[in-house]
């Protein structure tokens, strides 16, 4: 009896997976404390809702037809050590699989990318590797995140970067050095950080960057990859 750490299920969603009508599951437990994440209640391990698989399958079977895919998120998906399981019975449904994930467990991409489970990744990063635990507030294992980053960039699947933009937290220098980390890569958003509900409410009075600002960080990234937006 397989059970996976579901913290929730959105039903229907036009947004997470580009041009694709998916379903989301969120996943309990993170291995970042980035004060801009606006899913707090997901961060710790020890509270959560096990779901058995049979009854997340069983709905999504009601969805055949109706679904063109599945969005894994968290959390951090790949600290469930259930996950490989679930999106092969997934992909026994036909379904699409886009997985969102900070880069820490290359070796759980690469086996899911080595079996063709996976349609569409999108990879979070945080700043560049000289601010990564000033940004998530915990050590990282940097040579994971640099592992994860080549293995998306030479994988043949879609696939996506991207960047939460708390303005005082990163500089134009700062995306220049990303730009350098993924050089070459297909396409990377920058997200503008909107105060909400967020782990750390000392960002309250945090800003993002204008619209200016953000055309002209896209226009300088332009060199390294292929297609820059924000959002």
């Amino acid at each position: 009896m397989l059970l996976f750490k579901i913290a929730g299920v959105q039903k229907t969603t036009l947004l997470d997976y580009p041009s694709k009508v998916a379903a989301i599951v969120f996943t309990q437990g993170c291995n970042f404390r980035c004060g801009y994440c606006h899913n707090p209640e997901l961060l710790e391990q020890n509270k959560n809702t096990k779901i058995l698989l049979d009854s997340f399958i069983s709905f999504l079977k009601t969805r055949q037809g109706k679904l063109d895919g599945v969005v894994i998120t968290g959390g951090e998906p790949t600290l469930q050590p259930e996950l490989y399981d679930f999106i092969l019975k997934i992909k026994e449904l036909n379904f699409c699989v886009k997985l969102d994930t900070n880069g820490t467990n290359p070796e759980i991409i690469n086996k899911l990318l080595l079996n063709n489970l996976l349609d569409y990744i999108a990879m979070d990063i945080k700043a560049p590797l000289d601010k990564y635990r000033q940004i998530t507030s915990v050590k990282v294992n940097l040579d994971n995140i640099k592992k994860s980053i080549n293995l998306i960039l030479n994988s043949k699947i879609d696939y996506e970067f991207r960047t939460t933009v708390v303005k005082s937290q990163l500089s134009f220098e700062d995306f220049e050095k990303i730009g350098q980390m993924i050089n070459g890569a297909k396409t990377y958003i920058l997200q503008k950080f909107i105060y909400s509900k967020i782990y750390n409410r000392n960002l309250i009075n945090e800003q993002t960057y204008s619209n200016e600002d953000f055309q002209t960080i896209c226009k300088m990234l332009n060199k390294y990859v292929h297609y820059v937006s924000y959002r």
